[in-house]
């Protein structure tokens, strides 16, 4: 044995008694809180006699966001938005969604139309204590968007729509549709999720993970959460709203409207966008992407955070990224931006998206 090895031993043994003295391993951490699961649906009776169902996410004192989402939707469809959590957070935005007629836990009354929910949705916020607040719709939650603006205008402080289907121009192609004709067309996309949400494969929300799962989970909730095993009733009576014109009145609003289109989108094409248009000329950003289709809300959902927390003349980019390039993600005043897209130093978006 050599004499390093006996000065390392005896410097472990204590007074010759063969015992071995070593520091305890750190204390392992265990967090004092609880991580989220994504946002909890609740339940308030209200004052006409229905209840709606709505989730509440973010910090009470942020700004307040009705998150409206697309048909089909639950009111926790804000959380296929969470894979930008951390950024809405920072921004310091509180997402609310009230749940839509005869989805999720709601229950289905076939005597209810657009401007109940407007009714619901602002009787919630007064629940939560809240006068104004900023609006986003997605899709199918463009008409439901139209309704509250028009009933309260001066509660809205901000529209955004994003690949949101307007009650103004031509009506959808399924208004022609007898109402059985209509829930054969759905009832096997509704049965199955993964129909219902089902995305191009060169859909860029491919990329984010459990994103697919998450949508597929949202699917199944919407339509089964109470049991009523994907009828199809409630969908056919929502598209039948869809088809519903002249939509209402919005020369009243005073917000600042801010439009989001893709121009592959063929479930709400870009020539939608001239119809909201010709109602709210005066809108303050119209943004068109080249790289999304119907997906353009989530593919672009860290531009309209951005927006939505007040900074509607900078622009979301990566600059000098792409996959393994190790890309910084900036939020630049539109002409710095615009300049490194010219000069190709910079992607629109996140580098969460350039390093896929």
């Amino acid at each position: 044995m050599g004499a390093a090895t006996l000065t390392v031993l005896g410097a472990l043994l204590v007074g010759g008694s063969g015992e071995v003295s070593a520091s305890p391993p750190p204390e392992p951490k265990v967090q004092d809180g609880f991580d989220s699961l994504g946002p909890e649906v609740r339940a308030a009776r209200l004052a006409g006699g229905r209840t709606a169902h709505y989730s509440d996410t973010g910090n009470e004192d942020g700004r307040p966001v009705l998150y409206i989402g697309g048909t089909g939707t639950s009111a926790r469809a804000s959380h296929m938005t969470d894979f930008f959590r951390t950024t809405r957070e920072d921004l310091g935005l509180r997402l609310i969604s009230v749940e839509r007629n005869g989805f999720g836990d709601t229950e289905f009354d076939a005597g209810l139309d657009k401007s109940d929910y407007a009714e619901d949705a602002l009787a919630v916020m007064d629940r939560l204590k809240v006068e104004d607040f900023t609006v986003v719709a997605i899709s199918g939650g463009g008409p439901y968007a139209a309704e509250l603006a028009a009933r309260a205008p001066d509660r809205v402080s901000a529209l955004h729509l994003a690949a949101a289907l307007p009650p103004y121009g031509a009506e959808p192609a399924f208004c022609a549709m007898g109402d059985e004709a209509l829930a054969d067309a759905v009832r096997d996309q509704i049965k199955d999720p993964r129909k219902w949400w089902a995305f191009p494969d060169d859909s860029p929300v491919k990329s984010i993970p459990g994103f697919a799962d998450t949508a597929y989970e949202e699917g199944a909730r919407t339509y089964n959460q109470r049991g009523q095993q994907s009828d199809p009733a409630p969908q056919v009576h929502e598209q039948r709203l869809y088809c519903e014109r002249p939509g209402p009145d919005l020369s009243g609003l005073d917000a600042p409207v801010y439009l989001y289109g893709g121009e592959k989108d063929t479930t709400v094409p870009p020539e939608t966008l001239k119809a909201w248009q010709r109602e709210l000329p005066e809108a303050r950003k119209v943004r068109t992407y080249a790289d999304s289709g119907h997906d353009v809300q989530y593919r672009h959902w860290d531009q309209i955070l951005v927006d939505m927390a007040g900074h509607d003349d900078r622009t979301v980019v990566c600059k000098d990224g792409g996959k393994g390039k190790g890309g910084r993600t900036r939020v630049l005043v539109a002409q710095e931006a615009d300049r490194l897209l010219d000069k190709g130093r910079a992607t629109l978006g996140s580098c969460a998206w350039a390093e896929k």
